[in-house]
């Protein structure tokens, strides 16, 4: 019987410890902590999720139009080797359609400026493999090694990041 009263006295103790107020005070104490750690945690979290999103936003209006931007590229380099072939032709009439040609070319690249695409400019300029593309090397006298002499296709930027690079050739110090 002596045990039974024992055991029964064990409990008695560790609930009267428990209803401690200082004991309750520091589990509420460290409960609101843990609250608080968690909630600094979330906020932080949103925020940089907020801010994610508007880096995305911001690239997806920068750049979304890139592969539409692209694809016109093509159309202007067709109209570039048009105006090629037809500049040296004597004829009256082909002048004055070269003309026109040029002029719905300025108009297309000055509609595609306006969305961000600009060309770069790259004969006369030193060779960067950042924006150029050496298809072939030559010597040209009176240039410096490694200066564009030629351009074959125009390179182009979109917002500042390289669209397609310029496919150039570049001057060699050698004969």
């Amino acid at each position: 019987m002596q045990e039974n009263e024992d055991n029964k006295e064990a409990p008695k103790t560790e609930e009267v410890e428990s209803a401690n107020p200082e004991v309750l005070a520091k589990e509420e104490k460290k409960e609101e902590v843990d609250y608080k750690a968690k909630y600094f945690y979330i906020a932080a979290e949103m925020d940089n999720y907020r801010k994610r999103m508007e880096r995305e936003k911001e690239n997806l209006l920068k750049f979304g139009n890139e592969r539409v931007l692209s694809d016109l590229l093509e159309v202007v380099d067709n109209f570039d080797r048009t105006i090629g072939m037809l500049k040296g032709d004597q004829d009256e009439k082909v002048k004055n359609l070269v003309i026109g040609l040029e002029m719905i070319e300025k108009q297309f690249l000055d509609t595609m400026g306006k969305h961000g695409l600009t060309p770069i400019q790259s004969v006369g300029k030193e060779f960067d493999p950042n924006f150029h593309e050496a298809v072939a090397q030559e010597y040209a006298e009176g240039k410096k090694p490694h200066e564009v002499i030629k351009e074959f296709q125009k390179g182009y930027t979109l917002n500042g990041r390289v669209m397609r690079a310029s496919k150039v050739v570049v001057s060699s110090d050698k004969q």
